[in-house]
C-alpha cells in the first residue's frame, strides 16, 4: 500500500459487519444469517491460512460426560482467576455447538479409533481425554470448510483483503466502521459491528500467529474508549519448531518457518530433552511435560539459556504415524525428527482483550468482539489448552445471535486523508522491527519492573512518530502499525501495573538476577 493513492469509494449499509474470518467472525456471521440479518463479513485475509484459526493444531475440547471437571480444568489452568461464569458458559454450550456447527453443518470428519468412536486427545492440563482433533492440523480441517461454507450456503457478503481501519462512532455508540480494499476506502454503517480480529502475533519475533496479527480490533476498541483488560496476560507456546537450531539464525523476525509442536504430542508421550539429553520437566512441575502451558514454556526457556538447545524426543511414541502431517513439516525444514525436534517457546495467544459479556457485548454501545481480540473472562491469567477454538466458536454464535436487530444509523465519519504519499524508505519494517525488540526483550515471558519501564518509554515514543504520519496520510500498512504501537503498548502498561506474578505474568527482580528454581508446586 505505500506510496499509492488512497481514495474514497462508496458507502455500505448493512445490519451486521463481521470484521475477521476466523472461527469466531464465521460463527458470528452464519449466526446472523440464521436469524435473518444482512451481513457483511471484511476480512484482511486473501487465503485461509492468513487467519488464525487456520493455524489451530491441537483440537477443540468438549465436554463429553464431566462438565465439572472440564469446568475445574479450565479454572485451575487461569491459576483460579478465571471468571466462573464465563467457564459456565463455555463448557455449558460447548458440546451443542461442536455439534451443531462443526458436525451437523460442516460435516467435519474429526479422528476416530478403530471402533469408529472419537479419538479424543489429552493434553496439558486437562484431567481427562476430551480434545477433537483432525490429525494435528485441526485448525485448517474446520476453516477452510467453515469459509466456504458461508461463502455458498449462506447470503453473507464477504469482502476479501479488506481492512477495518477505523470505528465510526459517536458518544459512546459505534455505528460500523471504515473499511479499506485496493487504496479506497469508505464506511460500512452497520446496527452491530462485531471485531473477531484475533491476535497480537506480529508484536513479537517468534509466533505461532499468522504474520498479519497486528492486533487492528483491540487498538480499533481502545482508541474509541471501549474497556480493555487482561492485556499483560500473553500466553507463549513452549513447543514451536525453532528454525534457529536448523538455520543457524541469531535473530528471529516474524516471517520465520515456525510451525507449532501441537500439544498432543507431548499428551501422547513426547519428552522434553535439553541439549545434554536430560529430561528436565520433572523437576520444575509434578505435571512435567503436561504442566500448565506458562509452566512449561519458562522450563524451556532456562533450559535453552543453560545449556543452548532444548528437543522434543518423539522416540517413544508412533509420531509418523499419528502426526504424519508434523512429521512432513519436519522433513521439509530440514530436520531428523527421530533425532528430536529443537523446540523453543513462541508467543500463541492473548487471554486478554476487549471487555465483553456472555453475548460478546463491549462497553460501547453496537459493539461486540469475539475470539482472540475479546477478554471473555474465561481464560484468566492462563489459557487451558483446545479452549480458543471452542470459544470463539461458543461467543461468535451468542454474539451473532445478539447484535441482531438494532437500527443502521449513518453519520460523519472519521475524516481520513485522500492521499497517501510515500512513506520514507522502510519506515514501516524498521519501526516493526523496533517494536518487536522491545517487545521480545522486556514483555516477553518474563518480566522485570525497569525492563517495563523501559518498554513503556521506546513504546510512547513510536507510537508519537506513527501517529505523526497517521496525521498526514491512510494506508494499510500504516493503520497496521498504528494498531502494534497501540497494543504493544497497552501489553507493557498492563504488565507494569500488575505486580503479582499470576499465570502468563512473570516478573522476576531485575535483568541479572539468576533463574528461579524449578517449581514444584
Amino acid at each position: 500500500m505505500t506510496g499509492e493513492a488512497s481514495t474514497r469509494a462508496s458507502e455500505r449499509e448493512t445490519d451486521v459487519l463481521v470484521v475477521g474470518a476466523g472461527i469466531a467472525g464465521l460463527s458470528a456471521a452464519l449466526a446472523a444469517d440464521r436469524a435473518g440479518a444482512d451481513v457483511v463479513l471484511a476480512t484482511k485475509a486473501e487465503r485461509p491460512e492468513s487467519a488464525s484459526t487456520w493455524w489451530a493444531q491441537g483440537g477443540i475440547a468438549v465436554t463429553r460426560d464431566d462438565p465439572e471437571q472440564f469446568k475445574q480444568d479450565v479454572l485451575a489452568a487461569s491459576a483460579e482467576t478465571a471468571d466462573p461464569q464465563a467457564i459456565d458458559v463455555l463448557v455449558e454450550d460447548a458440546d451443542r455447538a461442536v455439534q451443531d456447527i462443526l458436525v451437523d453443518t460442516l460435516d467435519i470428519e474429526f479422528d476416530t479409533n478403530g471402533d469408529g468412536e472419537y479419538d479424543y486427545g489429552q493434553e496439558a492440563a486437562h484431567e481427562d481425554p476430551r480434545i477433537l482433533h483432525v490429525n494435528a492440523e485441526t485448525g485448517k480441517h474446520v476453516h477452510v470448510p467453515f469459509l466456504n461454507y458461508v461463502a455458498d450456503e449462506t447470503d453473507v457478503t464477504i469482502l476479501e483483503d479488506t481492512a477495518a481501519v477505523e470505528l465510526v462512532r459517536h458518544e459512546g455508540r459505534v455505528y460500523g466502521a471504515i473499511l479499506e480494499h485496493d487504496g479506497e476506502w469508505a464506511p460500512t454503517f452497520a446496527g452491530s459491528t462485531v471485531l473477531a480480529t484475533g491476535g497480537i502475533g506480529a508484536l513479537y519475533s517468534l509466533s505461532t500467529n499468522p504474520p498479519d496479527a497486528t492486533g487492528d480490533g483491540i487498538a480499533m476498541a481502545a482508541l474509541a474508549g471501549a474497556d480493555v483488560n487482561d492485556m499483560e496476560y500473553v500466553q507463549f507456546h513452549p513447543t514451536a519448531f525453532d528454525p534457529a537450531a536448523v538455520q543457524g539464525d541469531t535473530e528471529m523476525d516474524a516471517d520465520s518457518d515456525v510451525f507449532l509442536i501441537s500439544e498432543a504430542v507431548r499428551g501422547e508421550g513426547a519428552l522434553l530433552r535439553n541439549a545434554d539429553g536430560e529430561r528436565f520437566m520433572p523437576a520444575y512441575h509434578d505435571g512435567a511435560e503436561l504442566a500448565p502451558r506458562d509452566v512449561v514454556a519458562r522450563a524451556v526457556t532456562r533450559e535453552r539459556e543453560r545449556t543452548g538447545r532444548v528437543f522434543l524426543d518423539v522416540s517413544q511414541i508412533e509420531f509418523e504415524s499419528t502426526f504424519p502431517d508434523l512429521a512432513a513439516k519436519c522433513e521439509q525444514a530440514g530436520v531428523d525428527w527421530a533425532e528430536g525436534i529443537p523446540v523453543a517457546p513462541a508467543q500463541h495467544f492473548l487471554c486478554g482483550g476487549i471487555v465483553v459479556d456472555d453475548r460478546g457485548r463491549s462497553s460501547l454501545d453496537g459493539l461486540y468482539a469475539v475470539g482472540e481480540c475479546a477478554r471473555t473472562g474465561v481464560h484468566g491469567a492462563n489459557r487451558l489448552a483446545s479452549t480458543s477454538l471452542l470459544e470463539g466458536l461458543v461467543w461468535g454464535l451468542r454474539a451473532g445471535e445478539d447484535a441482531v436487530g438494532n437500527s443502521v444509523d449513518t453519520i460523519e465519519p472519521p475524516e481520513l486523508l485522500e492521499r497517501d504519499p510515500d512513506l520514507p524508505e522502510r519506515f514501516a519494517r524498521e519501526k516493526f522491527h523496533r517494536l518487536r525488540q522491545v517487545m521480545d526483550e522486556q514483555v516477553g515471558i518474563e518480566r522485570t519492573p525497569d525492563g517495563l519501564r523501559r518498554a513503556q518509554a521506546v513504546l510512547r515514543r513510536l507510537k508519537g512518530e506513527v501517529d505523526a504520519y497517521v496525521r498526514t496520510r491512510t494506508s494499510r500498512s500504516l493503520y497496521e502499525l498504528r494498531s502494534a504501537a497501540v497494543v504493544s503498548l497497552l501489553v507493557a502498561r498492563a504488565a507494569a501495573a500488575n505486580d503479582e506474578s499470576v499465570g502468563c505474568h512473570y516478573l522476576v527482580e531485575d535483568e541479572l538476577s539468576e533463574p528461579a528454581t524449578p517449581e514444584t508446586s
